[in-house]
């Protein structure tokens, strides 16, 4: 009977602890079959993970998923097959290390890489006949799973929408890396938006040929490149955020915020290079223009080998170089107009660009680009705060004027036409709530719940003054509360101590709290919850 009565309490511990954490489940080898991870687990990605044979993983909004580090887990999503990660403003999917906090570096998984069907560059050299493309990165195998490319221009690779991709980006050798998110020959039938790329040891974003469309893009403290295009990459991208650190640059190459290049050879293939980029904020390492930043930060925008993309209503801040045309096929693009850098802000660069190519004039009148010896000249609130950037133009910066869409390239239906302000940002941050800009310190033990809390409520909520925080808890738990602004940095910590089971109400003194948006983190055990809140004052 006694060993009867511990078998029963053995279950009914173990059901407790289904309902109350969640589960850690492995992922490996490949998805063939449709597929759905949920945010009551958590998902650790060992080795190479492919989803193929036309099948779709769809992945729940709040979903917490961790790249194993000795293995170099990376999801690859194969040609023909989707991804489904639809996220929401407060309730995000979230790749990151498994590392614990302290440990996390760049590098320490592989990423995310979608490969699909739409034209890229690459031909047989004998023929000139297309052919597939190969993915960096060493993930392509017997199968065949690691190609792309096709004739599709509209081929759709799934949905990516509130997704933050942290610590990412392999280098499996020089010169052929895992980024942070790869798009191989992605078509414009692929919805990509709302994506925060944190630390990733190589590109944050890497665009080989295709078509698809991309909007409300960051790239937090990379190591190489932003934003790189090649093989053809023909789509168009507006609102991007880039923030680089002095910590981190490529050792082995140059870091750059964009490198375009048509391909390898700088040959006339096509499809060129003709991307086109528009209201992008770009804060390089430099604070001052004599600040020392590493000699391995190089450019704003690098446009090399044959590229004919065009960059529009953006602001390029604290680099060493602003912009560089580079080469005699890139020149000639600029010079012919298929190549175009205009409407733009160079502020706080040490060159406005590169003396090869001053002849160029980039800076003339006719392009409407404008130019400040200091950074402060495009009067962005703190862009050069190590821990929490913040790059939105203050009252009265010119940045929130000046933007205009005459031009033939920004003619697309997908571009919003409609705001004046250069850069990434006017009056509105789109970044509140899903980011992270302490991913450091996260603990990232659970996902988005806490099973053992009832009855949570906020109030008053718009709040003008105090605001108060009701709880039940459903049995006695150590219960950590605190504000957090839209950065993650904590505001006021409300209160960490035990508490029993029952009812609990704080309140909450905002005297020194300025209007805006907050979140309220609450933290049980090996779970979380954060809750927005908006202050009227």
């Amino acid at each position: 009977m006694r060993k009867l009565l511990h078998f029963f309490a053995f279950v009914a511990l173990t059901i407790l602890s289904a309902n109350t954490f969640a589960a850690d489940v492995p992922v490996s080898g490949n998805i063939t079959s449709n597929t759905t991870w949920t945010k009551d687990n958590i998902y650790l990605l060992t080795g190479f993970v492919y989803v193929k044979s036309g099948a779709t993983l769809t992945i729940e909004a709040g979903t917490l998923i961790k790249g194993d580090k000795p293995s170099k887990g990376t999801l690859i999503i194969t040609r023909g097959s989707k991804i489904s990660a639809v996220g929401t403003e407060c309730e995000p999917i979230v790749f990151t290390s498994n590392q614990p906090i302290g440990d996390r570096a760049p590098g320490d998984w592989g990423g995310i890489i979608l490969l699909g069907d739409a034209p890229i560059n690459i031909k047989d050299s004998a023929t000139g006949l297309p052919i597939d493309g190969i993915i960096e990165g060493g993930v392509d195998n017997s199968a065949g799973d690691g190609r792309y490319g096709g004739t599709n221009a509209n081929s759709n690779s799934g949905t990516m929408q509130y997704v933050r991709i942290e610590y990412p980006g392999i280098a499996f050798v020089l010169n052929n890396e895992i980024n942070g998110l790869t798009f191989g020959g992605v078509g414009a039938g692929t919805t990509i938006d709302h994506i925060q790329i944190s630390y990733s040891g190589d590109d944050s974003y890497e665009w080989f040929g295709g078509t698809v469309n991309c909007k409300n893009l960051i790239a937090f403290k990379g190591t190489d490149d932003d934003f790189d295009t090649d093989f053809g990459y023909s789509g168009h991208c507006q609102f991007l955020l880039a923030v680089r650190d002095t910590a981190y640059y490529d050792a082995a190459g140059a870091s750059n915020s964009f490198e375009s290049d048509n391909n390898a050879t700088g040959s006339s293939v096509t499809p060129l290079t003709s991307s086109v980029f528009s209201n992008v904020t770009s804060i390089g390492p430099k604070s001052t223009v004599s600040f020392p930043a590493p000699s391995y930060f190089k450019r704003g925008a690098h446009i090399r080998k044959n590229s004919t993309q065009s960059i529009y209503n953006s602001i390029f801040m604290g680099w060493p170089i602003g912009e560089f045309i580079d080469g005699t096929a890139s020149k000639a693009n600029y010079t012919a107009g298929t190549l175009e850098l205009k409407n733009n802000v160079w502020a706080g660069c040490g060159r406005d660009h590169e003396a090869a190519f001053d002849s160029a004039n980039v800076p003339s009148v006719g392009n409407s680009n404008t130019f400040y010896a200091a950074a402060t000249g495009a009067m962005l609130a703190d862009p050069f705060n190590a821990t929490t950037p913040d790059v939105m133009p203050s009252t009265g910066s010119p940045v929130l004027n000046g933007a205009t869409f005459f031009a033939a390239n920004l003619s697309s239906s997908f571009f919003d036409n409609t705001v004046t302000f250069r850069g990434a940002f006017g009056t509105t941050n789109w970044m509140t709530c899903w980011t992270n800009f302490d991913s450091d310190n996260t603990p990232y033990t659970s996902v988005n719940e806490i099973s053992n809390l009832n009855n949570i409520n906020l109030y008053p909520n718009p709040f003008t003054e105090n605001f108060n925080i009701n709880i039940t808890a459903v049995a006695s738990m150590k219960l950590n509360i605190s504000l957090v602004d839209i950065s993650g940095r904590i505001i006021k910590e409300v209160m960490n101590d035990n508490v029993t089971a029952g009812a609990h109400t704080y309140t909450v003194n905002t005297e020194n709290i300025q209007s805006g948006i907050y979140f309220v983190k609450i933290q049980s055990n090996n779970q979380a919850t954060t809750l927005k809140m908006v202050c009227n004052k």
